[in-house]
Formats: structure tokens, C-alpha cells, sequence
């Protein structure tokens, strides 16, 4: 009767003693068949789904249930894996950006909120894993840990990062040309 329409139901439920709260992400059971019991009790408002949901097949097959799906911890710890929702959930064929280009589209926007006096870290903190599983991935997350916060909110950081992440990944594949031959 308030007009909330949509509801984001965690299939997790915390416990509120005896556990910490980093114990409560995993040692109580996840139920989603709660939240789909409550989506077919309730058709009417938009429910979406959270909790583990670690990978886009696992977020279409609760699509089929419930009208959305968050993706927490997961597209924190890689921000890349969305680059590709448009194309697993919606059924999209335009290729995605590659990680370079993401990195290139986002300096500009660094350049915006440091001018207008957000610190770099502020936003570095958010694309540490972008590279998460690839090769260069460390050497992204070190530079920008160790340079983002003193560097005088320069995002030429981001170019250097990037840069480092190329190298490392050229240097593979020479590496690999090379033991192929």
C-alpha cells in the first residue's frame, strides 16, 4: 500500500548471533526456492533474486523464475563479467568491448571526477578485478593499489596500469609463439 514495486530478496538468511558478518556470506544455506515460492505467491510486483549468483548462466536460470537478478560479490571481485550480460540475458550479437577499451572509455570519466574533486581511488577501487584470471591481472591490481591513493589523483595511473597489463600479455604470447614453434 506504500507503492514499492520491487523487491530484491536475499536467499541467504542472516543469522543475527553466533555468526560474523563474513560468516553470514557463507555458512547460512542459501534458499532460492523461498524467493521463487514468493515470486509465484506475488506475480504482481517485480522480485529479483540475490545470493551466490556467481556467473550468467546461473543468473538466466533465475530469470526463468524471477524478473531479476543481482549480482554482487561476483561482479565486484570480476566487473568484467557484465561486458557480456547483454549478450547471455537479452540475447544481444554486438560483440562486447574488450578490457582495453573499457580501461580507454574510463579515463576520461577518471579525468571528470578528479576534477571535480573525487580522489582516483574512489573509483580505482571499483575495477581492481577487471582483470581478474588474466594475464597482467596482478600487475593491474598493484599498480593501481600502490599508485591510485598517492599519485596526486592522476589517471594517467590507468594508462600506466593498462600498459603494464599489455606488455605482460604480449610478452605470453611471444612466449607461446615462441615454444610453438
Amino acid at each position: 500500500s506504500a507503492g514499492v514495486t520491487h523487491f530484491i530478496v536475499h536467499a541467504r538468511k542472516a543469522w543475527l548471533e553466533g555468526l560474523s558478518p563474513k560468516e553470514n556470506r557463507d555458512i547460512p544455506p542459501l534458499d532460492y526456492d523461498l524467493v521463487y515460492r514468493l515470486k509465484a505467491a506475488h506475480p504482481d510486483p517485480l522480485i529479483s533474486i540475490n545470493g551466490g549468483i556467481e556467473t550468467l548462466d546461473e543468473s538466466r536460470a533465475h530469470l526463468e523464475r524471477v524478473d531479476g537478478v543481482m549480482l554482487g560479490r561476483a561482479a565486484y571481485k570480476n566487473p568484467y563479467l557484465l561486458a557480456d550480460v547483454d549478450t547471455h540475458v537479452f540475447g544481444d550479437t554486438a560483440p562486447p568491448p574488450s578490457r582495453e577499451d573499457v580501461v580507454e572509455q574510463l579515463i576520461p570519466y577518471a579525468e571528470r571526477l578528479v576534477a571535480n574533486g573525487t580522489p582516483l581511488h574512489a573509483l580505482t577501487r571499483h575495477v581492481m578485478g577487471l582483470y581478474q584470471g588474466q594475464p597482467g591481472g596482478r600487475l593491474w591490481r598493484r599498480h593501481l593499489s600502490e599508485n591510485a591513493p598517492r599519485r596526486g589523483d592522476d589517471p594517467q595511473v590507468l594508462r600506466e596500469a593498462l600498459h603494464l597489463v599489455v606488455e605482460q600479455q604480449n610478452l605470453r604470447a611471444a612466449k607461446l609463439l615462441e615454444a610453438g614453434q
